[in-house]
């Protein structure tokens, strides 16, 4: 298993494993689906495209051989604060290890290439078992709660009205 930066190159494979991962029937053969909360995407490859050619962000993909098999974002938000997002692993592979492995290479990365020393990432608040797993992993809820971007429907369109997410951040 190799993680490194996806490119261009990766994009419909990238697009079709964050899809599979986060919606609709595919997604509900992993524990960490959206599919019962939001239809719609997740993202598109218009999106994916512009964070692996901003330099203030990468995405990190796993790649099995030439199949991707998970990915992450790694973002600069503030001197020294990253932000991660889109925590993926494809449904058949969760439970393996790899969502940790991600998680690692991408602490690293916002580390070691973008000079960050904490992190943060958004939940939605009722995906407790998730926000657990990442608690389990060093991060601590902030206190801080954002609204879902329930009008933006690149991000997915809301089954239910009470999408906040929690905040959560690590020391790096």
């Amino acid at each position: 298993m190799i993680i490194d930066p996806a490119t261009l190159a990766d994009l419909p494979a990238l697009h079709r494993l964050v899809h599979s991962a986060y919606r609709g029937d595919s997604a509900r053969a992993g524990w960490t689906h959206e599919a019962d909360l939001l239809d719609g995407q997740r993202t598109d490859e218009q999106a994916l495209a512009e964070m692996i050619a901003n330099p203030d962000q990468a995405i990190l993909v796993a790649r099995d051989g030439t199949l991707l098999s998970g990915c992450i974002s790694v973002e600069i938000k503030s001197s020294g604060l990253a932000y991660i997002g889109m925590v993926t692993v494809d449904p058949e592979r969760q439970n393996s290890g790899l969502g940790r492995q991600l998680l690692q290479a991408a602490e690293s990365y916002a580390r070691d290439h973008f000079g960050c020393s904490r992190a943060e990432m958004t939940v939605i608040a009722l995906r407790t078992e998730l926000i657990a797993w990442y608690e389990r992993r060093g991060y601590a809820r902030t206190g801080e709660t954002r609204p879902f971007p329930a009008a933006d429907p690149r991000f997915g369109l809301p089954r239910r009205d009470d999408l906040d997410c929690i905040v959560l951040e690590k020391s790096l």
